[in-house]
Formats: structure tokens, C-alpha cells, sequence
């Protein structure tokens, strides 16, 4: 038999399959799925005849056999028709193309038409094969997307649990900022902290301090296997001033790719070395321009353990810990930029969201500002805390994350969606809360996110929840994406006005949206915040506290 080391299938193709099989065979037909290693994993049999499961494996493997051997070429599913005892219909369900454009089926979908009639005349397939071919064709198709959006969930959930490993190492370090900390602490904690989440044989700080009269750069801190003296620190530095100089970011090398550009200690089988750079004197373009910034010490790793050689993520992380400790030793600010990089993500993530629909761009960043502005207007029972505003407007920003999963010609439709379309859409809020739920620290966030769409009078989604059973957050988002949406013009519709916007909101009271909730929307200057919304907000707070006030928020991550 094939056999591959692909995975059988998971519970979500599986129930896609069965639900498949189970709607043609109200056409007198049998449906089976045969996996990679060809296992029978399905036998639907709702026709009068029984099919033969060997004549189906039999079938499978031929189709197993020419996917794995990269005779399947075909953009389009190929359908393969076998004739022996029964007609059988059978075609591979390939996943996307690798980036080597490498395609092994991962299964086999098979209709059991029958037996075998006599062909019809002039040499016609029998009634109907022709309908069965194409449905198959659309089986993969399905199984592709669904494939294809699986893995850009695994994806988004371990980039975001990735970026926020990073962001509590470098948010550890600030916090040790303490004036009467030590350089050698300091430097110290920033290395043994950065060991944690990037396995190297041996790190050090080297800082510019003068030695006898003479400036030089020395080790201030370390740990491990490295030894730095100072023919070689000099060396290094010569080294990466001219990479910076030449615009790249870090010094990397290493022979795996090809022989070492410079020669190192036999010890050194791969490097790399990230600069720490005083802040420019002068903002002026001139001196940007003119004078690139000093650099006041060197952070070097050596011999990555757990992968060859060091990367482009690790010159990220490593310019960050190494920024860091220079904010600290001229006495900056570093944890406020880190904060501000990592809302720029999040925004960017949501962009990128919005972006998918040309009518909801910017739908994201204007539902944040919305939740704020509600959040803050909070009155009953009792006004809402800092952290609680904080939390509901990240909370809005990442509301439609889970959009990441759905398909963007769903999205992008003009016109009416179908049941199933419709379906497709309202899982969004559970994509959402499942990319999130795996970060303990956004955990406060989840509910806002998955229930946005619930309503008060449990006609919503994804829980049918009603009145009180729907977070404070949920509610407060609802109403905010629900008056942005109303007041955005959507493929199918044109935008309402403010006073339409208003009275729908009215007409939802007590049904759609929670009475206080949306009565202190409605008693805010309503005309103020839609009038301002078109400049993105800016006149709402003000430019420079808006954005200020997204890394204020992302603070409440990291409580």
C-alpha cells in the first residue's frame, strides 16, 4: 500500500467530508475518503448497492501512487474514473502547493456510481457522471481552502504568541530601568534574560570605556562560552560600523551558506553582532543624513544551538534588547517605544484585516475609537476604570481579527450571501477568540471579541446569548461596529446618515443593543465623534494622545 507521512485526517475535514457524502448520496450514491496511507477513514453507503472497499482502496492508492510520484501536475483537480465491478468517480485531495511547488495528496474523495452500465450512445459517460465529476472538483477545492485557512490561523496564533514572548523579554528589561541599577546589572539581566528564548553557546555586552588613556570597547557583561579580547572587539566593531554603513542592520556570519566573509577563532562556527547606538543629537534631516549615530557598544552572540545560523529574527530581537540597553545607559525610555511597536503590530494586523474589503478599511482602528469613546461614557452602575477602557478599546481594534479565516471572496461580495456564505462569515468571532484565547496575557480581551455580534435578545452569534449572559466588552464593541458599519458605505449598500444611524440604534433598544449602554451613546456628542471619525479620529483626542493612547492600552497586556 502508499504510505506517506502526511497526517489522517483532522476532526474539522472530517466533518466537511461527511457532511458532503451525506448530501450526494440523497442522489443514490455511496461516498468514501481514503487517507494518505490508504485507510478507508469514510463509507458513506446511502445508494441500494453496497460498494467493495478494496475496489475503493484499490482506486485510491493508483491515485495516491501518481500525487506522490509528481505526475499530478494539474492546477485543477483531476477526476479519475475507474470501471470494474462498479463505476467509481475519484479525485486527490491536495492541499495548497509548497514553496517548492510540491503537492502530495493527502487523501482520496471517490463517488460509487454502480455498476458498470453500457455507455451511452455515442460514447457519452452515463446520465449524471458528468455533475458527480464536477462536485468532486469542488470537494478539493473546498478541502484546499480549508487547508490553506487552517494554516494561516496556526500561523497568525504563533506569530502573535511569538511577538509577545519578545515583548515580555524586552518588557522585563525596562522595567529593571531603575536609576541606581547598575550598567553591569542591568547589562547582565538583559543578557541571561535573552538566553531564556534564543539558545546560543555564549553572549556579551561590550561597552566604549576608556582603558589607560585609551577608548576602547570592553565586556560589561555575559554569559557562557565567549571570550572577547581586545584585538577582537576592535575587529567586531571596525566590522559592524561598516555593515551599518553599507545599511544593513546587524553583522552575521557564518559558513553554512558559504565560507566566513571574515576570519574568526576556530571556536566560532556562526555570529552575530548588533550595535548600541547613542540617540542623534539633532533632529534636523541634515544631521540624520550626515551623521550616522555613534555607536556606544556591541552585543554579540555566538554559535546558535538550535538552528544553524542566525537569522533576519534574530537580528530583530537582538537590535531590540541591545536598543534597549542603550535607551537604559543614557537614561531613555525604552519600554514606551516597545509599547508603541507593539500597538503599530496590532494596527498593522488589522490593516491588513481591513484591507482584505475595500469598503471596511480602516473599520478596525474607527470601531477602537468608538468603544473608547463609549467605554468612557460609562456611567451606570458606576464609571469604568482605566484598565477596563483600555482593555475595550483593544478589545475593538482586534474585534475582526478572525477575518484572517475567512475566504475574501466571501468578503468581498456584492450582493446577497448565501446560508452557507452567511455561515462562513459568522464564525469569525470564534476564529478571533481561538487566535487570542492561546495568550494568557490578552485573555481580557477574548470576550469583547467573541461576542460582538451577540444581541440582547439572543438573536446574535456565535452563542445565541442573551441580556445579561453577554460580557460588558461584547456590548460595547456591538454597538461600535454596528454604528460604524452603519454609517460606512458596503458593496451592497450605501452609507446611512448620522440621523438614520441614530434612529436604528433607537429602534435596537432592549433587542439589539443593551439600554444604558447605548443611551450613553446616544446623550454624547454623537455629531462630534462621526464629524471627526473621517479624519481617523485624530480631532477626537487629539493626534498625539491617540496614539499615545494605544500604547498606554497595550500596558494593560502586561500587568
Amino acid at each position: 500500500m502508499v504510505n506517506t507521512t502526511l497526517p489522517r485526517l483532522t476532526s474539522a475535514q472530517r466533518r466537511e467530508l461527511e457532511a458532503f457524502g451525506e448530501r450526494a448520496g440523497r442522489f443514490g450514491v455511496n461516498f468514501a475518503v481514503v487517507d494518505a496511507s490508504g485507510q478507508i477513514e469514510i463509507l458513506l453507503s446511502a445508494a441500494p448497492f453496497e460498494s467493495d472497499p478494496q475496489e475503493i482502496v484499490d482506486a485510491a492508492e493508483h491515485v495516491l501512487r501518481t500525487s506522490t510520484d509528481g505526475c499530478e501536475k494539474d492546477a485543477d483537480a483531476r477526476i479519475w474514473c475507474f470501471s470494474e465491478a462498479h463505476r467509481l468517480l475519484a479525485v486527490a485531495l491536495t492541499p495548497p502547493a509548497t514553496a517548492n511547488g510540491s503537492r502530495a495528496a493527502s487523501g482520496v474523495a471517490i463517488i460509487d456510481l454502480g455498476e458498470v452500465a453500457k455507455p451511452a450512445q455515442g460514447g457519452q459517460p452515463p446520465v449524471g457522471e458528468p455533475y458527480f465529476s464536477e462536485l468532486l472538483r469542488l470537494v478539493a477545492w473546498s478541502f484546499r481552502t480549508m487547508i490553506r485557512t487552517e494554516e494561516q490561523i496556526e500561523m497568525v496564533g504563533t506569530e502573535l504568541a511569538r511577538v509577545y514572548e519578545e515583548l515580555v523579554l524586552l518588557h522585563k528589561i525596562s522595567t529593571n530601568m531603575h536609576v541606581t541599577e547598575s550598567d553591569t546589572n542591568f547589562l547582565q539581566l538583559a543578557c541571561d534574560s535573552l538566553t531564556e528564548i534564543v539558545l546560543v553557546e555564549g553572549i556579551s555586552v561590550l561597552l566604549q570605556r576608556r582603558v589607560d588613556g585609551d577608548m576602547k570597547f570592553v565586556v560589561a557583561a555575559g554569559s557562557g562560552l565567549i571570550d572577547i579580547e581586545d584585538r577582537t572587539a576592535a575587529f567586531l566593531h571596525a566590522r559592524l560600523a561598516e555593515e551599518l554603513r553599507l545599511g544593513r542592520e546587524a553583522l552575521l556570519d557564518s559558513e553554512v551558506d558559504s565560507p566566513f566573509k571574515f576570519d574568526w577563532p576556530g571556536s566560532i562556527r556562526n555570529i552575530i553582532a548588533v550595535p548600541l547606538c547613542a540617540k542623534e543629537k539633532s533632529d534636523s534631516p541634515g544631521a540624520r543624513a550626515g551623521h550616522a549615530p555613534a555607536i556606544i557598544g556591541l552585543m554579540v552572540a555566538v554559535n546558535r544551538i538550535d538552528k544553524p545560523d542566525f537569522d533576519s529574527t534574530d537580528i530583530k530581537l537582538f537590535t531590540s534588547v541591545a536598543s534597549g540597553c542603550a535607551v537604559f545607559i543614557e537614561n531613555g525610555r525604552l519600554f514606551k517605544d516597545l509599547k508603541e511597536l507593539f500597538v503599530g503590530s496590532l494596527k498593522a494586523l488589522t490593516s491588513s484585516i481591513d484591507a482584505k474589503d475595500q469598503y471596511t478599511r480602516g473599520h478596525s482602528e474607527r470601531v477602537a475609537v468608538i468603544s473608547r469613546w463609549i467605554a468612557e461614557r460609562i456611567t451606570d452602575p458606576e464609571p469604568l476604570d482605566e484598565e477596563q477602557v483600555h482593555t475595550i478599546y483593544l478589545a475593538g481594534l482586534l474585534h475582526d481579527i478572525g477575518k484572517i479565516g475567512i475566504d475574501e471572496r466571501v468578503l468581498r461580495k456584492a450582493g446577497r450571501l448565501t446560508d452557507d456564505e452567511m455561515e462562513c462569515i459568522k464564525r469569525h468571532p470564534l476564529i478571533g477568540a481561538s487566535i487570542l484565547r492561546g495568550i494568557k496575557q490578552m485573555r481580557d480581551i477574548v470576550p469583547g471579541v467573541l461576542c460582538h455580534h451577540e444581541r440582547m435578545d439572543g438573536r446574535g452569534y456565535p452563542n445565541g446569548l442573551v441580556e445579561a449572559q453577554i460580557p460588558l466588552s461584547g456590548k460595547i464593541v456591538g454597538l461600535a461596529d454596528s454604528f460604524d458599519a452603519m454609517t460606512s458605505k458596503r458593496t451592497y449598500r450605501d452609507a446611512m446618515s448620522l440621523e438614520q444611524a441614530l434612529e436604528q440604534i433607537r429602534e435596537g433598544l432592549g433587542t439589539q443593543f443593551d439600554r444604558n449602554i447605548a443611551a450613553a451613546f446616544l446623550e454624547s456628542d454623537v455629531r462630534y465623534l462621526w464629524d471627526t471619525l473621517q479624519d481617523g479620529g485624530s480631532q477626537v483626542y487629539g493626534a498625539r494622545d491617540l496614539a499615545e493612547y494605544g500604547t498606554a492600552a497595550v500596558g494593560t497586556l502586561l500587568r
